[in-house]
């Protein structure tokens, strides 16, 4: 009788361990489908543009990573972002020196438009998460989240 219940204690434990690692997997599987299924969409039809960023992981580490909508003054990102897109362009215009995978095609950013916070704020993200991801600095400092 000892025996017995030696082996259905040794079951349960087997049983439950293996219930908790299908957990686990199940909880790294959600996390990877997060993460590779991300498009952002940034549009105005006032301004005419739109931008459409297909990176997988970018929605994701928006959502939990970067600082939150607010934290930057807008002004702050407009400056950021007019550093990051010219040198961003500046190596597009150079695929002998830049991987041409990583710097496909120019980023039309002009001074002059008045994008507005949400675009600034997801456009500076993306050359933060780009930065970190592809481990590039795009000017003379370290990103910062």
């Amino acid at each position: 009788m000892k025996k017995l219940c030696y082996l259905i204690v040794i079951l349960f434990i087997i049983i439950s361990c293996n219930t908790n690692k299908n957990l686990v997997l199940d909880n790294k599987k959600d996390a990877e489908t997060k993460k590779f299924s991300d498009t952002v969409r940034i549009a105005n039809d006032e301004l005419e543009y739109e931008v459409i960023i297909f990176e997988p992981g970018f929605n994701y580490w928006l959502n939990s990573t970067a600082r939150p909508r607010g934290f930057y003054t807008e002004s702050f990102l407009e400056g950021r972002n007019r550093i990051y897109v010219a040198e961003w362009n500046n190596r597009v215009m150079q695929p002998q020196l830049y991987n041409t995978q990583l710097y496909e095609m120019q980023i039309n950013y002009l001074p002059s438009i008045h994008y507005g916070y949400e675009v600034n704020y997801l456009i500076y993200n993306y050359f933060i998460f780009f930065q970190i991801n592809y481990k590039q600095q795009l000017a003379g400092f370290v990103p910062r989240i």
